[in-house]
């Protein structure tokens, strides 16, 4: 964390570090961190489970302190597993029941080439070990919900609540993408470098 997401990156695409929430995350012991091993025999009902607990887990972390809710960050590390391929399948499977909680599930691996918000060429999630995170969905997560009218209603339900649920579904329903351009996260990019997560 403080070697890279917390440094700036000549590829990132704008100015700051990789991560603009990890510092002030981590300075309040808001990042959390559990591994499961098993590696490459860690079977797909265990990883499922693995997750499952995440979720409890991260839910209780919540509930002890709800001030510090949209700081909080869980990662659960797979040490030995190099068939990352099963991270991204764990991700897809649970991808949804973290959006309708308001919350985002990232997948992390060596090679992950999941583009950059700011850079295209540029992979954020290409980490040194396999692992999926859960943390508060923000402002700035439209291009990774775009997808689903369900997971566009959720993110529309946490940036703007007020709005009646009819009108959320609307313009869920308006704002889906088809096909491979709902995977071209970089111009699918709504707001400006000065515009910050919330």
């Amino acid at each position: 964390m403080t070697d890279h997401l917390t440094r700036p990156h000549p590829e990132l695409g704008r100015p700051g570090p990789v991560c603009p929430f990890i510092r002030n995350s981590a300075t309040r012991h808001l990042v959390w961190a559990g591994s499961a091993v098993g590696g490459d025999t860690l079977p797909m009902a265990r990883m499922h489970e693995v997750i499952d607990d995440a979720f409890e887990v991260y839910r209780r972390l919540l509930h002890e302190n709800p001030t510090e809710a949209r700081r909080s960050t869980l990662v659960t590390i797979f040490p030995e597993l190099t068939r990352y391929e099963l991270i991204d399948a764990a991700h897809r499977a649970h991808k949804t029941q973290a959006v309708t909680q308001g919350l985002m599930l990232g997948q992390f691996y060596p090679g992950c080439t999941v583009p950059g918000l700011w850079n295209r060429a540029f992979h954020p999630l290409d980490a040194p070990l396999p692992m999926l995170v859960l943390r508060p969905m923000m402002s700035t997560d439209f291009p990774f919900l775009v997808s689903r009218s369900d997971w566009l209603y959720a993110y529309f339900t946490q940036v703007a609540p007020d709005l009646p649920q009819a009108l959320r579904w609307a313009i869920a329903e308006k704002m889906l993408v088809d096909g491979p351009e709902a995977g071209e996260i970089t111009s699918l990019r709504v707001h400006s470098a000065d515009e910050h997560a919330r």
